[in-house]
């Protein structure tokens, strides 16, 4: 049976050194299994220093992806959602191994990864798209900033409530008062969409969740909208507002800014173990019964 992949990347919870000296007995094994099968195998150059890989090639975050045609992430969702934004240039699939708290995206289970790693290898996988949405930030009538979200695009307050406007493809929604607002792949709506009282999504659907936080107004409910919508958020009136992307980077908003959200063009890749299914792991993750 041909491989599938030639080239492949490991990566570890790469911006934290403690988590990776935790997992370090974890990625030599996964390393020396994927080595042993001939394949070209990369670390991610923290993974390799704090975690003491040696005798394996070594590569930055940034260019790593030129190098292979497909990464293993070990850690959390939050390490699966900076590679995936990290490596959306390279459109490579990337597989996630569980080692934080929910892995709604790192979904292999550590103490089983070598079995899954070995079905992929042997072409019995299934591959996913999963969007991400585009926020870029008016002032002045320029854009100060432009960034991607793999799970949500979130605006929030400090100690205070904001006040915004929501328009969707030019038509005004509503004005509202508000802790924030998040606009949601259906990817994030089992992150802190879900916690705010959002619908969970299909990662199938092409749609966009709109989800108060916290609002002044009770009436306020999250909708849904087609992911090809223009969506306009407009601060009416904050003090200390701020815009986050995936909660991984942040920037102060001011009154009058405008943010604008739509569907970015390119979309990451995620491959399962042909058994995987996403309402098994809903199940599990949730704790349905």
């Amino acid at each position: 049976m041909t491989q599938p992949f030639k080239s492949i990347a490991v990566i570890g919870k790469y911006m934290n050194q403690l988590a990776l000296q935790q997992m370090q007995t974890d990625l030599a094994d996964l390393a020396r299994h994927l080595k042993a099968k001939k394949i070209e195998v990369w670390i991610e150059e923290n993974t390799a220093k704090y975690a003491e890989l040696t005798g394996f090639n070594k590569a930055s975050l940034a260019t790593i992806g030129s190098k292979v045609d497909l990464a293993i992430v070990m850690g959390g969702d939050g390490t699966m959602l900076s590679v995936a934004r990290s490596l959306i240039d390279n459109d490579i699939p990337l597989v996630g191994i569980n080692r934080g708290r929910f892995g709604f995206l790192t979904d292999l289970r550590a103490e089983d990864m070598l079995g899954a790693v070995d079905r992929v290898l042997s072409n019995r996988y299934q591959i996913e798209s999963r969007m991400l949405i585009n926020a870029s930030v008016i002032r002045g009538g320029k854009t100060i900033q432009q960034g991607l979200a793999f799970n949500d695009v979130v605006i929030k307050g400090g100690l205070r409530l904001i006040e915004i406007a929501v328009e969707i493809n030019g038509f005004f929604v509503h004005k509202q008062r508000a802790d924030g607002i998040i606009l949601s792949t259906p990817t994030g709506t089992t992150a802190y969409a879900l916690s705010a009282g959002g619908p969970i999504l299909h990662p199938s659907l092409e749609a966009i969740a709109i989800v108060p936080v916290c609002p002044h107004t009770l009436s306020n409910r999250p909708i849904a909208v087609n992911s090809s919508s223009l969506i306009q958020i407009t601060m009416i009136q904050t003090d200390d507002g701020q815009l986050s992307y995936d909660g991984q980077f942040q920037m102060l908003l001011e009154s009058g800014d405008r943010v604008l959200v739509q569907r970015a063009e390119k979309q990451v890749r995620l491959l399962h173990p042909s058994e995987y299914c996403y309402f098994d792991m809903l199940r599990n993750k949730l704790n349905w019964g």
